[in-house]
């Protein structure tokens, strides 16, 4: 059975209020929805409440999922829906100046072979993320499903409701952005 031919029968056995099959599909996506959220707001604890909140969004509305349609390129624009709403809410407390949450998880593993290289891996991808974040939201929403997810463009293209020639344009520009985010910020340490 093809990984689109199981998500439609899991999708069904849900459908019909087979709970098994809820917790098949939450497993088959929590990884891909989680990584997306986290790329998404650069935020591990944020990440895991907008995961939860995609999978009762998508439980919510699985009977209006149109099976031609992939599951994940569907699960995937609920998430980057779930991250929009998430970036709204924050703009707004930072408008009426209300404290953000403080962020204490650090979601990089510590099995570097010394405390050195650990160091300047977290640096790295710490710059990177920051870099992914400043990007504006139509730019990072294309870079992260290419780039960390792993869709097509067609794919991506479906999940974001633009043309395939939009999402290389905007991957193309992302990329452009993103190395001169990463300079500025490497000339700023120099």
């Amino acid at each position: 059975m093809t990984s689109d031919n199981l998500d439609v029968a899991l999708i069904r056995d849900a459908r019909a209020g087979l709970s098994g099959a809820q917790r098949a599909l939450v497993e088959r996506y929590r990884e891909t929805v989680y990584r997306l959220a986290r790329s998404a707001t650069g935020d591990p604890e944020e990440a895991f409440d907008i995961a939860q909140e995609t999978f009762v969004a998508a439980f919510a509305a699985l009977n209006r999922y149109d099976p031609e349609r992939p599951f994940k390129a569907w699960i995937s624009a609920i998430t980057l829906n779930k991250c929009r709403d998430w970036a709204r809410r924050r703009a707004v407390r930072r408008f009426i100046g209300l404290p953000m949450p403080e962020h204490t998880a650090d979601w990089i593993a510590d099995d570097a072979p010394s405390a050195e290289t650990l160091a300047a891996d977290r640096a790295e991808l710490a710059a990177t993320a920051r870099a992914i974040a400043e990007l504006p939201a139509m730019l990072k929403e294309v870079l992260i499903l290419c780039t960390v997810e792993g869709l097509s463009q067609q794919e991506a293209a479906m999940t974001l409701g633009i043309s395939v020639k939009a999402v290389e344009t905007r991957l193309s520009r992302a990329r452009q952005k993103l190395v001169g985010i990463v300079r500025g910020s490497t000339d700023a340490r120099v």
